[in-house]
């Protein structure tokens, strides 16, 4: 397998925008348990790579929450998030399945990544382009591209890199 030659500004870009993507997506995950998955398949590969996130938040729902994440596997998750938005003809998928505390039914949201863009889907493209393999209910995604105004700056939240 042999990837199409990406310069050093479109990789800078691309580590960039994955930092800010994982800055947004913790900052609106709600308290409870959430594992964050991400398929890329690049051209020529027979299987997709992936990666996999476990997130804790513990808190109030506020932007005070604990974030928990092993470093380890935030910076696999970040590289090959990176991966995919520098390399156009990559395409795939990111998704959380998430426990909020106390329990109750797991919810499922999931972005399409194609053309080194991630979208957010609604729930029904979410269940379709899942086929099924993630038990939940399916929501509709938030975009990961901004963080809530109330929430300030788009920077990881206060303890993303404690062991969760």
């Amino acid at each position: 397998m042999e990837l199409k030659p990406v310069s050093l500004n479109v990789i800078a870009e691309a580590r960039e925008e994955a930092h800010a993507v994982m800055a947004s997506l913790m900052a609106q995950l709600v308290p409870g348990e959430h594992v964050v998955r991400l398929g890329v398949d690049m051209e020529g590969m027979e299987r997709p790579l992936s990666a996999v996130l476990p997130v804790t938040v513990e808190g109030k729902g506020t932007s005070d929450d604990l974030v928990g994440a092993e470093p380890k596997y935030l910076d696999n998750f970040v590289f090959l998030l990176t991966c995919g938005l520098a390399q156009t003809l990559c395409s795939g998928v990111m998704y959380v399945r998430s426990t909020a505390s106390g329990g109750g039914q797991a919810t499922v949201r999931a972005w399409h990544l194609c053309w080194g863009v991630l979208n957010e889907c609604p729930a029904a493209e979410a269940a379709g382009l899942l086929d099924g393999r993630e038990p939940g209910t399916y929501v509709d995604a938030f975009d990961v591209h901004s963080v809530p105004e109330d929430d300030g700056e788009a920077v990881y939240p206060p303890v993303a890199y404690t062991v969760g």
